[in-house]
């Protein structure tokens, strides 16, 4: 039962739920910003109300989990409860060491916006890293999914520019949700760094009249494998071959200068890919 991937994976959670904290205390909270989801709303309600914003977040989280669960089955798992108490539980730890201000000042809100996307993005990454979810908004997205049919990505985005705009109507100022705003690009930025880290893979289909010697050089010099696919051009009707292959940048760039000098008049179409599942990639297979 505790095996190394389990504390490996309750490590990513436990750590992105203490790294969301951070974002949310020493970031968002102090400067109103409202970055979507449960505790956007609660940091609105904090100013609004007074009321503490981790505890209304979990007032909030509690019955939207028990909800999900009723509309949605128990597919939420053990990590998301987990990740339901203890955002809340690092939240008041960190408020009763740091405090309530600001930790860049009241006057560096494009700053703190900046710097608080890098944050929630990094937290936020390892709790999905973790095959978690935070819960939240999520749960109303998915529950809307289910019965509108409306993609997900769509309500999720619906939901929590809703939840953002909500700034205007509590304080009357239009900067705020364009801070918050600027909080989500650049946590969903760091969020693709965090899952699929700083490289991305590509893709590159290549037509060349050489292709045993572009062969050699992905098998023999780059050491990564290789697909040939037949193919018939379509303007002289001729058949011709087609290498598939997936490369890291690095891979990619000394297979393009090495094709230059093999076959000047060869096409390659490299194609981003944001994530490889298989053998010499990442496992297809993760362990829960």
């Amino acid at each position: 039962m505790f095996s190394k991937d389990f504390f490996i994976t309750y490590s990513w959670l436990l750590g992105g739920c203490f790294v969301f904290a951070l974002g949310a205390v020493l970031f968002a909270e102090p400067n109103r910003f409202a970055p979507g989801g449960t505790y956007g709303l609660a940091i609105v309600l904090h100013h609004l109300l007074g009321w503490r914003t981790e505890l209304t977040a979990l007032c909030m989280d509690v019955p939207l989990l028990l909800i999900g669960i009723y509309f949605l089955g128990p597919k939420f798992g053990i990590k998301t409860v987990i990740c339901t108490f203890a955002i809340p539980l690092f939240m008041g730890l960190i408020h009763a060491t740091y405090g309530y201000e600001a930790l860049l000042g009241e006057n560096q809100q494009l700053l703190s916006a900046i710097f608080g996307g890098i944050v929630y993005g990094i937290g936020i990454g390892m709790i999905f890293k973790s095959r978690a979810t935070s819960g939240g908004s999520d749960i109303i997205a998915m529950i809307l999914n289910k019965y509108t049919h409306i993609s997900l990505g769509q309500l999720v985005i619906l939901v929590d520019c809703t939840i953002t705009l909500t700034t205007v109507l509590a304080f009357g100022e239009w900067t705020l949700p364009m801070y918050s705003w600027i909080v989500v690009f650049i946590e969903g930025k760091v969020i693709d760094v965090v899952l699929e880290g700083g490289s991305v893979y590509k893709t590159l289909m290549i037509v060349t009249n050489n292709v045993e010697a572009v062969k050699k050089v992905i098998l023999q010099d780059i050491n990564r494998g290789a697909t040939l696919l037949p193919a018939i051009g379509m303007y002289q009707g001729e058949s011709r071959n087609v290498v598939y292959t997936v490369l890291t940048r690095r891979e990619m760039m000394i297979l393009r200068h090495r094709i230059q000098e093999i076959d000047p008049n060869a096409f390659i179409n490299v194609i981003d890919s944001k994530e490889i599942l298989g053998h010499g990639f990442k496992p297809l297979i993760e362990e829960n």
